[in-house]
């Protein structure tokens, strides 16, 4: 992820940025009339927003019971060492494992915390093996989560 200076947004700039995150899909026509701007003042307010860093990236979300990988496993990494090599080492392997969904650098006890999506408990005993084998792997602590309470794609912008 490329670290982005914190922006100066204004209110329409914001509004721009919540309605996008709610349908990515949104046709410029409509999101001009829902912000209350022209059609071309909106283009240049998005184009603006996304060279400036403010939108990311444009994406659409897979129902993963949908596909056969209902289940997530809440991981903790601890490595060997936290020299800046094995650091490196296991961040550029973990980027290698498909269904690894989210990779955080951790402070506290552990390293990395893990998001991994998966069929069942045995396609993630294939992933655990997989796991442990990664550079600079000490241990890993497993957790699956028994159902999904609150899953949210759209950051509150205020």
């Amino acid at each position: 992820m490329q670290k982005v200076a914190e922006l100066n947004l204004d209110k329409i700039d914001k509004v721009i940025l919540t309605e996008l995150q709610r349908d990515g899909r949104l046709a410029n026509v409509q999101l001009a009339a829902r912000v209350g701007l022209s059609e071309s003042a909106c283009l240049r307010r998005v184009r603006a927003l996304e060279e400036s860093g403010a939108i990311d990236q444009y994406v659409m979300l897979v129902n993963q019971a949908a596909i056969g990988k209902p289940g997530n496993v809440l991981v903790r990494v601890s490595l060997e060492g936290q020299q800046k090599e094995k650091l490196a080492g296991f961040e550029e392997a973990i980027k290698n494992v498909p269904e690894v969904m989210e990779c955080y650098l951790m402070s506290g006890e552990i390293d990395y915390q893990l998001r991994i999506v998966v069929r069942n408990a045995a396609d993630y005993e294939r992933l655990h093996n997989e796991l442990t084998s990664l550079p600079g792997v000490l241990r890993i602590h497993s957790s699956f989560a028994l159902r999904t309470v609150l899953k949210k794609t759209e950051i509150p912008i205020s």
